[in-house]
């Protein structure tokens, strides 16, 4: 079971956050242009992502829960482990950042844009916010490989 929910959790990881992260990173791109479609695909994208990330985040918690296959009589990790709740939190934090400020300013501009207004400093907004979210995925990663206090 371990080895299942190890590759389950990878496989989303990989198809879900890779995605969100690029897109996330890259939706300033929109903007520039500036593109009204390619910046409510972009809003699209961050959100649909964002929100599969979860699976992750449910894949993870029943990888901790699982039986350690080095010592049947012990679980993967626990909640209490630094890096458990420090990468719950930092995903919160992302998906805060992602839902919360970069998909409202992508619609809010894209709306701008097809009225033939100008952007100002919303691509900034969208850059921090890209940046922000891609720092945050590669402390998660961070600490699912180094486990400090695990």
């Amino acid at each position: 079971m371990f080895k299942l929910l190890l590759f389950l959790h990878l496989l989303t990881a990989i198809f879900a956050v890779g995605p969100l992260v690029g897109a996330v990173t890259t939706a300033s791109r929109a903007l520039r242009t500036p593109d009204a479609d390619a910046a409510r695909s972009a809003a699209r994208t961050i959100r649909l992502y964002s929100y599969v990330s979860v699976v992750v985040v449910v894949l993870g918690m029943g990888l901790m829960s699982a039986k350690a296959p080095w010592d049947e009589s012990e679980q993967v990790a626990h909640f209490g482990d630094a890096w458990i709740w420090l990468s719950l939190l930092l995903w919160i934090a992302a998906m805060a950042v992602s839902l919360g400020v970069v998909v409202p300013t992508l619609t809010r501009t894209a709306n701008e844009i097809g009225e033939g207004r100008g952007v100002g400093g919303m691509t900034t907004r969208v850059v921090a916010g890209g940046g922000v979210v891609g720092l945050i995925y590669a402390a998660i990663v961070v600490l699912m490989v180094y486990q400090p206090g695990g």
